[in-house]
């Protein structure tokens, strides 16, 4: 029997191939929710579905594709709605880090990012809040800023402009979407260890220097951050930003 804190619920997590997203995943389904794992490269998606499935009996339902295209989008909640019944929670992961000199940066870059950080998820919860509504049933909405939208960054204007703007989505939709009983907020991640940043063998090192508490965080620190703003223990808690660095962004010392 299906037991847990999110027993009967049903979430969209994009960009959950790895890292904080795949933990996300893991930790909803442990708690009884039902998960469509997105992620843009077919194979992590596979992979990290069959995992989750392997521990927790098919609850999780992997979409690779491209989580700024519209169409995929809905593709997802129709999915969630055929796969598991119902929607109830959207948790916009999916981002890219382009990292770049302001003075020298691309067009084309600039456009990846902002299509995928802020399109994708502005999208993702457009699309989320529309099956709240035809389900009457409320919702929580998730975006994924980081500590770039609140401290700044050497080389990553673009980046930290696309985060910064998610805050204020989180705020802004508070207003259209809270008489709907929908939630909307953001989490603002610092320095993590993932499959991506242990590529720098310094990485750990660097950043358990520069933070306050002594280490980066882990996927599991950011997931557990996620949960709680998904739950009904955050039921009255909208337009919200919630920082998870180590305390990090209260001197902020930069790795350069």
């Amino acid at each position: 029997m299906i037991s847990g804190e999110f027993q009967n619920q049903v979430a969209i997590v994009t960009g959950a191939g790895q890292g904080i997203g795949f933990e996300i995943c893991r930790q909803l389904t442990r708690q009884g929710a039902s998960v469509i794992l997105n992620d843009v490269d077919p194979e992590l998606t596979a992979n990290a579905a069959g995992k989750i499935n392997q521990e927790q009996g098919g609850r999780c339902y992997g979409m690779a594709g491209n989580a700024a295209d519209l169409n995929f989008i809905q593709e997802m909640v129709a999915a969630a709605v055929r796969e598991f019944g119902q929607l109830t929670i959207a948790i916009a992961n999916a981002g890219i880090t382009l990292f770049g000199d302001f003075l020298t940066y691309t067009p084309e870059a600039l456009h990846k990012v902002t299509e995928t950080n802020i399109g994708g998820s502005f999208f993702l919860a457009q699309a989320a809040s529309r099956q709240f509504i035809a389900q009457q049933s409320g919702g929580r909405i998730l975006f994924m800023s980081s500590v770039t939208g609140v401290q700044a960054h050497k080389n990553l204007a673009a980046y930290a402009m696309t985060k910064a703007a998610l805050q204020m989505l989180a705020k802004n939709l508070v207003i259209e979407l809270s008489p709907f009983g929908i939630t909307v907020n953001a989490l603002a991640p610092g320095a993590t260890l993932t499959e991506r940043t242990a590529q720098d063998e310094d990485y750990e090192k660097i950043w358990s220097r520069l933070t306050p508490l002594g280490r980066p965080a882990t996927p599991a620190d950011i997931a557990q951050a996620a949960l709680f703003l998904v739950s009904d223990k955050a039921r009255h808690v909208t337009g919200q930003c919630l920082v998870i660095d180590g305390g990090w962004t209260s001197i902020s010392p930069s790795p350069y």
